[in-house]
């Protein structure tokens, strides 16, 4: 009886009937709980960009409540879900893909229970978490941008509530602000023959002359060369790509090897995938504590590459330098600004996400 158990659930898995069930439910899990924490959601992006409007607020758990406060007064209960049009664009095919990765790999790397170990939960949630992001991720990037702005800065792009394709298209064209303009006809004939001649020196070495000429051209011009972003427009989407590649192997690995964990204990190993909403509800909130822990760093890492844009449109920032301006703000502590609020957001999410997965998989049959 086992085996043909076994066998059926096999060919079952890898049919295409199975994937796109799972990658449904995966997909209805990810929206409901993402609607769920939607005003949370935003006020812990605001946190963790540090927008000065809401800056003085971060830092404690009743500044999210006063930050939302602000929000509600300055836009009503519509500011509290302003971005959450890109973030369900988003999160549908993210939670599809993720969820529907990890039931593959699953089956891969544990078809059956006695080959279920931590090390491969684990494993299988990195590489579930990975795959969905290689192909979500400029949707994140808009998402984020439009919950970034705030009334204050409506005398920029945007006039009046940003929309998705207002967001994407203003990352798109967002250039440097153009140099001040000389006065005369030509930058280079402002210059004196004084100044790009070269200096006096004992040695007639042309290399050295060429090198002081060039060093004597104001920097100015060389902001109007053409730049990665000016070549490769597209590429302003995936600022802050591989810092959020790297923190979603922690993040999904330890929330998939949490909650497999914790339904193994709590529920017979013959119910298999049985949906059980108290066990799925306190495993899925376990999981999203411990994975919100191990790597929150990484996320406020992102979110300041990720609205970079704004601050330095004509170049990427770096690992270095976001994390050099993040410690020389507020030390260690800056790495997790907005934590409080992280854990009043990630820890209903992904309860309810992993509940409402289970359930749609028995729903749907899978």
């Amino acid at each position: 009886m086992v085996p043909h158990a076994s066998s059926s659930k096999t060919q079952d898995k890898q049919s295409l009937h199975y994937i796109v069930r799972s990658g449904l439910a995966g997909g209805l899990a990810g929206c409901v709980a993402k609607t769920v924490v939607a005003p949370l959601d935003r006020v812990k992006i605001l946190f963790q960009a540090s927008n000065p409007d809401f800056h003085k607020y971060a830092g404690t758990w009743s500044g999210a409540f006063f930050a939302a406060r602000q929000i509600y007064r300055e836009n009503g209960i519509l500011g509290l879900f302003q971005g959450h049009s890109a973030t369900l664009l988003r999160i549908f095919p993210y939670a599809a893909i993720k969820f529907m990765a990890y039931d593959q790999i699953e089956h891969i790397l544990m078809p059956t229970h006695e080959q279920e170990t931590n090390l491969r939960r684990f494993t299988a949630g990195a590489l579930s978490g990975m795959t969905s992001v290689l192909f979500t991720y400029p949707l994140e990037i808009v998402r984020v941008r439009m919950a970034f702005h705030t009334r204050s800065m409506d005398n920029g792009t945007f006039a009046g509530k940003p929309t998705f394709l207002r967001a994407a298209s203003e990352i798109y064209h967002e250039a440097p602000k153009p140099p001040p303009q000389p006065t005369s006809s030509s930058s280079l004939s402002t210059l004196s023959p004084s100044t790009l001649s070269p200096p006096r020196t004992s040695s007639s070495s042309p290399l050295r002359a060429s090198s002081a000429v060039i060093e004597a051209i104001p920097h100015t011009l060389s902001q109007t060369a053409p730049n990665i972003f000016t070549r490769f427009p597209i590429l302003k989407f995936y600022r802050g790509f591989t810092v959020t590649l790297t923190g979603m192997v922690p993040y999904a690995g330890t929330s998939f090897l949490t909650w497999g964990f914790l339904r193994s204990r709590f529920l017979p190993s013959t119910s298999d995938h049985k949906s059980v909403p108290i066990i799925d509800l306190t495993a899925g909130a376990v999981s999203g504590a411990l994975s919100q822990t191990v790597s929150y760093p990484f996320e406020v890492i992102r979110r300041r590459m990720q609205v970079g844009g704004l601050t330095h449109p004509d170049r990427w920032m770096h690992w270095s330098e976001t994390v050099s301006t993040i410690w020389r703000s507020g030390g260690w502590k800056g790495f997790y600004v907005g934590l409080s609020i992280g854990y009043l957001k990630i820890v209903p999410m992904t309860a309810v996400s992993f509940t409402v997965w289970q359930w749609g998989k028995g729903f749907l049959g899978v």
